[in-house]
């Protein structure tokens, strides 16, 4: 489920991205909110200031040309604009009770708003008085008073102070905003600049993974596609009415006529197939079989899977096949609707096969049976060679010995070469029924295969032959002949022991043998491990030798290459050789040069449960 940790961990950094955004955004602008609200307060009371010394300067030039009318009045001086003048003394409690309005939360300033508007009323009261006033002391008086008595100029001048220092405190307070704003409004724009980068990089970056994705996407439609079309076996997909919705070429091959498909390319018959009734391939006969259609029903319905249910069919062009349909309830991405997934293996031609196969094992099994009473008769033969040919032999063998000694010193030359010639070939014939007989169960036996110790059995058999060399030395008064064995580390296989104590008896015996014009006779057994696993055995000897040219009858019954004057033999012991190899899995040769020597190789196949343990004699 890596697709669905990687979807959730891309929303989670979806969602941490725009909680990011909204921050930046709401907060500068959050900010800027209180900033322009604390702006516009700093402006309003800049206003407000400047509104209060708008008021008082109104107030002391109503108030000059209010005094400058009434000291001209008093001059005897009269017009329209004096009197109209001398009315502005009714707009001064007007001009006061607005400025206690404008300055209602300085205290201090509303008491200097009082001391100015008593001593303006004073004030009001002598001008009016002085401009009733023509000549003489008591306009003199008046105009004193007037101008020392009742004097404003010193608390309008500290109201104005004042309220000129709260106007230098606002602007500076306005100018600390209006740079917090700027700041902070370019603090904002820079971090909007930075997630509107970032937004833009994350926009590339999931266009990318999408691009990627899709791409992925299109490259495993196309790979399942080729798969899907590369598959030999029929696959067909079928939706609830069991209509044929999907299908690869195999499918198509196997219902549209061949001539079809000569004519056009497999998508071609494809299209031609989808959408089409399943009952409707193959002419409307291959489908037919209610019961196979109630089982894909019950596919659908049930959800059961139909695995190896074998049909019959004939096909678009005729033929009669043998199918194997496995179905199984499928689920497709694009649709909600389940669907039936439909494969078919051809078994026609195996069937086939299996039917010759079978037929063939029937014949076999007569030939068995033929084999078996050959070997029956052939068992029958051996007991009959064993037992009632060598009755004769031994009778003429000893009878020939007894007419000897009874003859004695009458019996001349001739007649004892005959009586010689006699015994021997008896005793011959005896050897070869026994050479038969071991060849014959050397065919029939069963291997019993075990771990064999070729270092030991190579050692008895060298034992036997040097005791019977020391017999027939010790029969004929001789010395024993000098041989020198040269046995190299052997391993352990695994084979029949009997069977390899016959090949080493017949092959270090033939060394023994050929060997014997030779002082020393020089024999040597080796091993080689080949690239496969195999053993392959080597017996070398300087003897006699034999002629290449007649090395093809060398493993033949009853083969020899030699006299029997010269080297005793029936003929049979390499033919045992090859028997018992070929029975092993292995094969036997032999390469050799006349008057220097021979040499026998022979294979043992890899056994994988045998032992390669190798060690010294």
């Amino acid at each position: 489920m890596s697709w669905l940790s990687t979807l959730r961990s891309g929303q989670a950094r979806l969602w941490m991205l725009a909680l990011t955004a909204a921050l930046i955004i709401v907060l500068p602008w959050l900010l800027m909110r209180g900033l322009w609200d604390r702006a516009q307060g700093a402006t309003a009371r800049v206003e407000h200031t400047q509104s209060v010394g708008t008021l008082l300067y109104r107030l002391q030039a109503d108030i000059r040309d209010f005094e400058s009318a009434a000291l001209t009045l008093s001059k005897g001086v009269s017009n329209p604009d004096l009197l109209q003048r001398m009315a502005l003394a009714d707009t001064f409690p007007a001009t006061l009770e607005l400025l206690a309005e404008q300055l209602h939360d300085k205290p201090a300033q509303l008491v200097r708003i009082g001391q100015i508007k008593a001593r303006l009323q004073r004030r009001v009261e002598l001008a009016r008085a002085l401009a009733q006033v023509e000549g003489g002391q008591d306009q003199v008086a008046l105009a004193e008073e007037l101008v020392y008595g009742a004097s404003i100029r010193g608390l309008v001048s500290d109201l104005q102070a004042d309220e000129s220092r709260f106007l230098a405190e606002r602007i500076g307070e306005a100018r600390r905003r209006d740079a917090q704003q700027e700041l902070v409004s370019w603090v904002a724009l820079a971090l909007q600049i930075a997630l509107m980068v970032v937004v833009l990089w994350r926009l590339y970056r999931q266009m990318q993974q999408q691009l990627s994705a899709e791409q992925a996407v299109a490259t495993a439609a196309s790979h399942t596609t080729a798969v899907f079309n590369s598959v030999r076996e029929p696959i067909a997909v079928l939706d609830r009415e069991l209509v044929l919705t999907l299908c690869n070429p195999a499918f198509v091959q196997l219902y549209a006529r061949s001539e079809a498909g000569e004519k056009g390319d497999a998508g071609d018959a494809a299209a031609a197939l989808v959408p089409m009734p399943l009952t409707a391939l193959g002419d409307g006969q291959a489908w037919n079989d209610p019961v196979v259609l109630q089982r894909l029903q019950d596919v659908l319905s049930r959800g059961r899977e139909l695995w190896d249910y074998e049909l019959e069919q004939t096909d678009a062009d005729g033929k009669q096949r043998i199918l194997l349909l496995n179905a199984r309830r499928l689920q497709m991405p694009d649709s909600q609707r389940a669907s039936v997934l439909m494969t078919l293996s051809d078994v026609t031609v195996q069937r086939t096969a299996l039917k010759q196969v079978e037929e063939l094992n029937r014949q076999l099994e007569g030939k068995v049976n033929q084999v078996t009473e050959v070997n029956h008769e052939l068992e029958a033969f051996s007991y009959s060679v064993s037992h009632d040919l060598r009755a004769p032999l031994r009778h003429i063998a000893g009878f020939a010995d007894k007419l000897g000694q009874h003859l004695g010193e009458q019996a001349d030359e001739k007649s004892q070469h005959y009586l010689q010639v006699i015994g021997n070939s008896a005793r011959r014939m005896s050897t070869l029924i026994d050479d038969l007989l071991v060849y014959s169960r050397l065919g029939r036996g069963a291997l019993r295969l075990q771990a064999v110790d070729m270092q030991s059995l190579v050692a008895e058999t060298r034992a036997i032959l040097d005791a019977g060399l020391r017999s027939d030395a010790e029969a004929a008064g001789e010395a024993p002949r000098n041989v020198i064995w040269k046995i190299a580390p052997l391993p352990i296989v695994l084979a029949d022991e009997n069977m390899m104590r016959q090949v080493w008896l017949n092959l270090l015996g033939n060394a023994l043998k050929y060997s014997a014009g030779r002082d020393p006779a020089v024999i040597e057994v080796s091993v080689q491990r080949l690239d496969d696993g195999s053993h392959q055995f080597s017996v070398v000897d300087n003897g006699a030798g034999f002629d290449m040219a007649y090395a093809g009858k060398l493993f033949g019954v009853f083969q020899r290459l030699h006299k029997p004057s010269q080297y005793s033999g029936t003929g049979i012991g390499l033919a045992s050789v090859r028997r018992v190899l070929s029975r092993h899995g292995g094969r036997v040769w032999a390469h050799a040069e006349v008057d220097r020597g021979a040499q026998f190789h022979f294979i043992l196949p890899q056994a994988l449960d045998a032992t390669h343990q190798e060690h010294n004699p």
